[in-house]
């Protein structure tokens, strides 16, 4: 097998999770999923794998719906007595299964296709924040790393305020994967990079090279007509720069690009990759591989990313390019959640599927009452439900950042008011949502908090929702005592359904 040509430098190296070193580029294998190559050969793949490994590249990055690419690793285990690391994700859909057997027959799946007995880094993607699934499936990773199943645990397209509340209820996060590019400035402009620095959590970085658009290739292009002529990769990120003000910005980033390229004597690539290493949360860049016979070419090239650091003079000329950019709406996997929907498809179609609820509509048809419970015993006792919908209206009962997991975690959000705030309008959201409404809709809420001290953070907290949804609600914010020792904020809402624009006048 002829080996790559060792470069004249190979990656940094950096720690996650105290204790695994791994190098600050990894390979991602998402074009493995479909959209690039339509038929992968494994054992071909596993022996590319063995080429990037010779160039300090031995980190590899997966997910349960990459196609083979789980089974790629499993062959080269197979095949190869070398060491390498592979990081896979568990993206499942929000269905009502929450059960800890559910969650172990997918991990052991995980281990059986990738031939290991431990995975070093289990990210976890949350499709919506509103359903308490993703509870449940921490937990149950956290304890499959007890039994030494999962090394670390990460995540993928987590938000600020959303890490923040993990972190607060007591998972231990090694990483969040998130798109960071000299286009999509998300992670430095919004809270998630102090968040990330105060807890010691790790940024992997997609989207550096926005699927190849920075490159010498579209340098003075014209824009793309036909997104459907394009790749995956491609079609994404498109969208991304359509988001990011456009085409003639865009160039104006890749000419500042270019030239800070041509004065370091290295790839396009290269600088856009750079850039983003220079993030002090970035713990690595995550590089899209086919793990085909090129891949040790491109390989080389990516590894120039190494070979200089950028200047103060390099860093004003992207800031100056970067000033006819918009921002990309919304933190950090928001374009999984909320629209615009940047992802290949435009929306979620290759990623989950909607779930209309015939008995809702027809009750809401024939003008019943609908009474939401969510099964807390407290329901019946007290005579109470989470939330009732008469026509248009929605009343949802006082709510406390209350655990759905019962004794192992008392309260989402610990002792953090902030992030007590953020889960109980998750909680709202998702009985507004089991009555056809969303937050979006909401008119009014009642914010009761245990401790004055507390009402600022509990106030930007409640503005950060309501601004995502792009409306504010009449408000009312007073200081009292609650029962239960553990809860710091109560909150109550009301929604008025159908009345889509808003009309924002101010005296």
């Amino acid at each position: 097998m002829d080996k790559i040509p060792v470069p004249p430098v190979g990656p940094d190296r950096i720690t996650i999770g105290g204790d695994t070193s791994i190098p600050r580029m990894i390979s991602g294998l998402w074009q493995l999923a479909g959209g690039h190559d339509e038929k992968v050969d494994i054992g071909a793949a596993a022996n590319a794998m063995e080429r990037l490994i010779d160039s300090g590249l031995d980190c590899f990055d997966m997910a349960d719906h990459y196609g083979d690419a789980e089974l790629v690793v499993g062959k080269f285990h197979a095949t190869s007595s070398r060491n390498m690391l592979a990081f896979t994700k568990w993206c499942p859909p929000e269905n009502g299964i929450k059960s800890f057997r559910a969650a172990e027959q997918a991990i052991d799946l995980a281990l059986r296709r990738m031939g290991q007995k431990q995975i070093t880094l289990m990210q976890y993607h949350i499709w919506d924040y509103s359903n308490d699934t993703y509870w449940h499936n921490l937990a149950h990773l956290r304890a499959m790393q007890k039994e030494e199943k999962i090394k670390h645990i990460g995540l993928t397209n987590v938000d600020a305020a959303h890490l923040e509340l993990l972190i607060n209820t007591g998972f231990e996060i090694a990483t969040n994967q998130v798109s960071c590019s000299v286009l999509d400035q998300r992670l430095v402009r919004g809270r998630l990079a102090s968040v990330c620095e105060k807890y010691k959590v790790g940024i992997l970085a997609y989207g550096t090279l926005l699927g190849g658009f920075f490159s010498e290739k579209w340098l003075d292009q014209p824009e793309p007509q036909d997104i459907d002529s394009l790749n995956w990769s491609l079609r994404k990120y498109l969208r991304f720069i359509r988001a990011a003000g456009g085409w003639e910005p865009f160039q104006g980033v890749l000419r500042a690009l270019s030239a800070i390229a041509q004065r370091h004597g290295v790839p396009i690539a290269a600088v856009a990759t750079r850039y983003v290493l220079e993030i002090p949360t970035v713990s690595a860049v995550i590089v899209g591989c086919r793990l085909t016979a090129d891949s040790s070419k491109y390989a080389t090239r990516n590894l120039d990313a190494f070979s200089f650091a950028l200047s103060a003079e390099d860093h004003a000329l992207i800031k100056q390019a970067q000033h006819a950019l918009s921002d990309i709406p919304g933190d950090c996997g928001d374009e999984y959640r909320r629209r615009p929907f940047l992802t290949a498809a435009g929306d979620l179609s290759h990623h989950i599927k909607d779930s209309k609820d015939d008995e809702l509509s027809k009750a809401i048809a024939t003008g019943r009452r609908i009474e939401y419970s969510t099964g807390s015993p407290w329901e019946p006792i007290a005579g109470y439900c989470r939330a009732v919908r008469t026509g248009n209206h929605v009343y949802v009962s006082g709510t406390t950042a209350n655990s759905p997991l019962n004794t192992s975690i008392p309260v989402l959000g610990g002792h953090s008011a902030r992030s007590q705030t953020v889960a109980i309008l998750d909680i709202i959201s998702g009985a507004v949502k089991a009555l056809g409404g969303t937050l979006s809709d909401v008119v009014r809420t009642r914010v009761i908090v245990r401790n004055e001290a507390d009402c600022e953070e509990v106030s930007r907290a409640h503005g950060w929702v309501f601004r995502c949804e792009g409306v504010r609600p009449s408000n009312m914010l007073i200081v009292a005592n609650l029962v239960g020792a553990e809860y710091l904020v109560e909150i109550e809402a009301e929604a008025r359904l159908g009345f889509k624009d808003v009309l924002c006048l101010s005296s």
